[in-house]
């Protein structure tokens, strides 16, 4: 772990590799960092304390949170490899997190040799963090520094118009990280604005959380999860079914729809308790 020893409110210079920059990154340690909590829950090491005591709250409230983390990559996993097969060679994945486990340019090599990747994240740490660990082809996987909330921008971005070709079909991830954009931002026209720039034949890759069905049936539980992320650098915004399945109008899904990640596309049956079976919902569709 590079950022290793950093203690609280240090600063760190960290040489981007990208065009020899060098962009200063300045690490709060004291506030739980989504993607480092999400790295925590995984077993990684790119984390400090409070993102793990933050993890191990969450992990309180509901025990099976680790494995539901490991679900969400296995989803990602299996969503990519569908795709892949589908002869899709360029993947555009918004927001998405510190390096860990298999990645998509990883599996999306294996499955496409040649295939072109581009991970886009708001987050320094994450953004510095992956282009240290990103070497395998620089070539053909490019970082970008951009925000979902801004996707003219995403698509404008040198690194993006370098490896995404929009006349050939796309594959744009962003999983796990809708939750985190209120409807002030309307995240739903942002993912129209991914969408409507593919041609026929690409796919969107999306997970969302809801909180519908733990609302009524544990409140409690929810109201103390929620607390956890409302002192982390993104509080969360959980929609309903309805509201998830609007981020796929125009497109079509592919079967079985939109499901609990632990069960989309799985090889076999989930371990996960029927009260979270509708927590943590996975799709994937196409473009026509």
């Amino acid at each position: 772990m590079w950022w290793s020893g950093v203690p609280a409110g240090d600063t760190v210079t960290f040489p981007f590799r990208d065009h020899g920059a060098v962009v200063q990154l300045n690490l709060d340690t004291g506030v739980p960092n989504i993607a480092r909590i999400y790295d925590a829950m995984l077993g990684g090491k790119d984390n400090f304390a409070a993102d793990r005591e933050a993890a191990a709250r969450l992990t309180e409230v509901e025990p099976l949170s680790p494995l539901y983390a490991r679900n969400h990559r296995e989803y990602i996993g299996r969503a990519v490899r569908l795709v892949a097969g589908l002869g899709i060679r360029q993947f555009l994945d918004v927001g998405t997190g510190l390096p860990t486990m298999e990645n998509v340019h990883q599996i999306a090599h294996r499955h496409t040799p040649g295939s072109r990747v581009v991970y886009v994240d708001n987050d320094p740490t994450v953004c510095a963090h992956a282009r240290a660990l990103l070497t395998d082809d620089p070539g053909a996987v490019a970082v970008v520094p951009e925000d979902l909330r801004h996707p003219e921008r995403i698509l404008a971005h040198h690194e993006t118009r370098r490896l995404i070709d929009l006349d050939e079909p796309l594959c744009v991830l962003v999983t796990g990280v809708l939750h985190f954009i209120p409807d002030d931002d309307d995240p739903h026209a942002a993912v129209r604005v991914l969408t409507d720039a593919m041609c026929p034949g690409s796919h969107l890759v999306i997970s969302h959380i809801t909180d519908e069905e733990v609302r009524r049936t544990r409140p409690e539980d929810n109201r103390l999860g929620m607390d956890v992320y409302a002192k982390s650098n993104a509080p969360m915004h959980p929609r309903t079914r309805r509201d998830i399945e609007r981020f796929f109008e125009g497109m079509e899904l592919v079967e079985p729809g939109l499901a609990c990640i632990s069960e989309w596309h799985a090889p076999k049956p989930s371990r996960i308790r029927e009260d979270l079976r509708n927590v943590w919902l996975a799709a994937v569709a196409r473009k026509p």
